[in-house]
C-alpha cells in the first residue's frame, strides 16, 4: 500500500483549487526516489525538524541578547509560533498545510547568533553583503548534513521570500511571510513589557482598539482577518487595509521604541564587535577553523566559509569562543 499515493489523492478531493498540491511540486534539484508514506513537503518538513541548524535556534537571540530569564523568546520559540500561526490561516483555507509548516520552521534557519546585530555585523564585513534569508537558502541548499538537504522549489522559494520585496510563488508562503510578521509582532511586545521596555499605556491607542490589548486578542484579530480577507478567491494573501494599516503601524512603534536604542538593545554594539572580531581572526587564521570547513575552503571563497561557520553559532557559542581566544585565561596550579 502507497501511503503517499493515498494522501496525494485526499489533497486533490479537500484542498482549495488554490493550494499547491504536493503531486504538483516543481521537484527538487536533485532527484530522489518518492517516500511511500510521506508527501515531499512532510519530507521537507521532517529533513528541516532533524537538523543541527534548527537545534542551534534554541540558543540564537530573537530581540533580547541572551536573556536571563526562562520566558523570553529566543529563534526558536519564534519559529514555532510563526508555525503555528502559518498552518491555522493555511488550514482554514485549505491551502497545503505540509507546505506551510515546512516553510515556517526553514524560514530563519540562516539567523545569526545575536539577531539582527549578528546579521548587521556580517553584512558590514562581507564582500557582496549578509541577509539572513538568502543564508538560510544556503543553509538547506549547501550546509546543512555536508551537501544541503534537497529540498523541494516551492519550500526553497518560501524561505528565501519570507522577507523582502520579492513575493513568495505560493499561496502557503506568502501566509509563511505574513504569519512571521504577526508573530514577532506581538511576542516582540510580550517580551519588551516583560524586560520593562514598555506599559500597555505606552502601546498606540488606536492600534489597540482596532487589534486587541491582549496578546491572544491582537493574534486572533489579525488571523481572522486573514482567513475572512482571503477566503474567496485569494490571487494574493493580504490583510485587510484597516488590519493591516494597524499592524504597520504597531511596527513602526515597535521600530522606535525597541527594536532600535532601547535598552533591550543595550548590548548590541558588543555583540557586533564579537561578531566582527571573529570574522577577522578567521581571515588571519583560517587553519583555526573545524575540519569540514577547511575542506570546503578547497571548494569555495575563504570568507564565504568564514561566513558560513560564524553565522551558524549560537549566541553562547560565539561568545565562548571569543573569550578563549581574546581574553586571559585564569593560571591553574
Amino acid at each position: 500500500m502507497d501511503i503517499r499515493l493515498r494522501a496525494e489523492e485526499l489533497e486533490r478531493r479537500i484542498m482549495s483549487p488554490y493550494a499547491c498540491l504536493s503531486s504538483a511540486s516543481k521537484g527538487r534539484e536533485r532527484p530522489e526516489d518518492e517516500c511511500n508514506v510521506r508527501t515531499c513537503f512532510q519530507r521537507d518538513r521532517d529533513r528541516i525538524l532533524h537538523s543541527k541548524s534548527f537545534r542551534r535556534l534554541k540558543y540564537k537571540t530573537q530581540v533580547f541578547t541572551i536573556p536571563e530569564g526562562d520566558h523570553y523568546r529566543t529563534r526558536l520559540t519564534h519559529t514555532l509560533e510563526v508555525a503555528q500561526i502559518a498552518r491555522t490561516v493555511a488550514r482554514a483555507l485549505r491551502l497545503n498545510e505540509d507546505l506551510t509548516e515546512a516553510i515556517a520552521l526553514g524560514h530563519d534557519l540562516g539567523h545569526t547568533p545575536f539577531g539582527h546585530a549578528g546579521e548587521d555585523a556580517l553584512n558590514e564585513v562581507m564582500e557582496g553583503g549578509f541577509k539572513h534569508n538568502q543564508q538560510s537558502l544556503r543553509v538547506v541548499d549547501v550546509l546543512e548534513g555536508g551537501g544541503g538537504l534537497n529540498l523541494t522549489y516551492e519550500v526553497r522559494d518560501g524561505i528565501l521570500n519570507h522577507t523582502g520585496d520579492t513575493r513568495p510563488a505560493t499561496l502557503e508562503g506568502q501566509i509563511v511571510k505574513i504569519a512571521d510578521r504577526v508573530a514577532y509582532i506581538n511576542h516582540d511586545i510580550d517580551d519588551a513589557i516583560r524586560g520593562g521596555i514598555l506599559t500597555m499605556g505606552n502601546i498606540p491607542e488606536e492600534c489597540l482598539a482596532v487589534l486587541g490589548r491582549e496578546h491572544r486578542n491582537r493574534i486572533n484579530t489579525m488571523v481572522l482577518d486573514l482567513v475572512q480577507t482571503n477566503w474567496e478567491e485569494p490571487s494574493v494573501i493580504r490583510m485587510s487595509p484597516a488590519i493591516q494599516s494597524a499592524t504597520d503601524q504597531l511596527r513602526d512603534f515597535l521600530f522606535a521604541h525597541v527594536y532600535i536604542g532601547s535598552d533591550a538593545k543595550r548590548e548590541e554594539a558588543k555583540a557586533k564587535h564579537v561578531v566582527q572580531r571573529l570574522f577577522c581572526h578567521f581571515s588571519e587564521h583560517g587553519e583555526a577553523l573545524p575540519e569540514e570547513y577547511l575542506l570546503r575552503v578547497r571548494n569555495a571563497n575563504t570568507e564565504r566559509v568564514i561566513c558560513d561557520y560564524i553565522a551558524g553559532m549560537t549566541d553562547r557559542f560565539a561568545i565562548r569562543y571569543y573569550q578563549r581566544t581574546f581574553l586571559p585565561l585564569p593560571w591553574v596550579e
